[in-house]
């Protein structure tokens, strides 16, 4: 056993024994390194160990405390149970019907796919744009076009080797974020006509990009907190011509499912055997609240077929565009569609993100923000335990900023989101999430903007909203 997780499993039984008891302080980070004698480093992962576990919780700057008990809190909710036929898509109405008020300033973000842009570091960017544009040799305007910044590339590639997953620079491109990286995956392994699996529910913007290359969606039982079913994923592969899986093994959008190690790499092994691609969404990998990244599913890649797409725009630098893709055997194909279509990323946001790469704060960053978000999950989870209806379930994801909450029978969403809305509140209903419309009871609730002073009580009034919905 490793020196933090000697002292989490210490601090855990102290508090399963009563000697500290919810609401309870823990020693800081610099008391608890000198009275242990441990770095203050093994403390941090400690903590954050016991964090993702759900027994302490982070207050800015006031540390850390015993949780309460999670019982009498809302349920889990169960796995889901899709069709078995595939389906043609029409959701982009629905998506740009509903989600279009949430760009307004005075709506509370709980709709959107965003995180508070107060979160990131964007007056250091600015100087490392304004310094790494002074620099610029002019002649990276034209070598750093497709497929990227070969330093950007490297940067990304080291992250990858230094996280235990293989990939070598010249597999990378360079993309206008992540959903420009995903669709050209999907165009690469695809055709008009094709089925595509994705998890149950999905990410409305996948949904919409099938939707857009007229392919056909087939949709596998998902567990809230563990992600995709094998087992439903196995029948699916023998029942369907399945061309490609669109999964997103790290923090799902709208569960904030996390998949095991050990389920990654049979998934992996399973599409193998059948030749099938995984396009693999991994936005949210950096927002873990335990103390090591969990590796893609690319880490178990042996045969190049997954696709490891990501970006900078949901953990660091939100507009500046820069995703990219691993994209192992189809990096060529790759490559040679982003120069047909728009050629390049911005090349001075990507010279910016080198230069803040290269001086070393990213890694600081990241884990202020994962303490954010931690904290902010435990508050919104009490807050819903508190004001909404009695049977409420709701997810509680290791990482990320979304809840997935099932309200009671009878409720409709959609309803819900225009009564929302009238209070200048914003909700994702669970229409959005699945090729049939299925999910709706459910909400997708953004609790990522910890800076809104309006978060508290817009949760209060959205559980009584739901609450008068609930059929007598």
């Amino acid at each position: 056993m490793k020196r933090y997780e000697q002292l989490a499993a210490d601090i855990a039984e102290g508090i399963r024994s009563g000697v500290l008891r919810p609401g309870d302080r823990l020693p800081s980070v610099r008391q608890a390194s000198t009275s242990r004698g441990v770095s203050p480093t093994t403390v941090f992962e400690a903590y954050y160990l016991l964090e993702a576990r759900g027994a302490i919780e982070a207050r800015p700057r006031s540390g850390y405390y015993v949780r309460a008990p999670a019982a009498g809190g809302p349920a889990e909710p169960a796995t889901s149970s899709p069709p078995e036929a595939s389906t043609t898509v029409e959701i982009s109405e629905l998506v740009f019907e509903v989600l279009g008020a949430i760009r307004e300033r005075d709506v509370v973000p709980l709709g959107s796919a965003f995180p508070s842009p107060a979160l990131f570091p964007l007056d250091k960017l600015a100087l490392h744009l304004s310094k790494a544009m002074r620099h610029l040799d002019p002649w990276q305007t034209v070598e750093d076009l497709t497929p990227g910044s070969e330093s950007l590339r490297r940067l990304l590639a080291l992250r990858y080797v230094v996280e235990g997953t293989a990939a070598d620079p010249a597999e990378i491109v360079v993309t206008n974020g992540a959903m420009e990286a995903l669709n050209l995956c999907l165009q690469a392994v695809t055709k008009p006509g094709d089925v595509v699996a994705v998890e149950s529910p999905t990410f409305y913007a996948s949904l919409q990009a099938l939707e857009r290359l007229n392919l056909k969606a087939v949709e596998v039982a998902t567990h809230p907190r563990t992600g995709v079913d094998l087992a439903s994923l196995a029948a699916v592969l023998e029942r369907h011509p399945v061309k490609a899986c669109w999964f997103m093994p790290n923090f799902q959008n709208p569960l904030g499912c996390l998949m095991p190690d050990e389920n990654k790499r049979a998934l992996v092994e399973l599409l193998a055997r059948h030749g099938v691609p995984l396009i693999e969404d991994d936005v949210y990998g950096e927002l873990h609240f335990g103390p090591r990244r969990p590796p893609p599913a690319k880490a178990f890649d042996r045969a190049g077929l997954v696709m490891h797409c990501s970006s900078f725009s949901k953990c660091l630098a939100p507009g500046y565009r820069v995703g990219w893709v691993a994209a192992g055997r189809f990096a060529e194909r790759i490559a040679r569609l982003k120069l047909m279509t728009t050629l390049s990323a911005p090349v001075p946001s990507q010279q910016a993100l080198v230069s803040y790469l290269q001086q070393g704060g990213y890694d600081r960053h990241l884990r202020r923000l994962r303490e954010t978000l931690s904290s902010r999950q435990a508050i919104a989870l009490r807050l819903i335990a508190k004001h909404f209806p009695k049977g409420t379930r709701t997810t509680r994801p290791d990482g990320g900023y979304f809840l997935w909450v099932e309200l009671p029978a009878g409720v409709d969403a959609l309803k819900l989101h225009r009564l929302a809305l009238s209070q200048r509140i914003s909700i994702a209903p669970g229409h959005l999430f699945s090729a049939d419309r299925r999910f709706a009871s459910c909400v997708r609730l953004n609790i990522g903007h910890p800076d809104d002073p309006r978060f508290e009580r817009a949760m209060k009034t959205l559980g009584q909203l739901a609450g008068s919905l609930v059929p007598a």
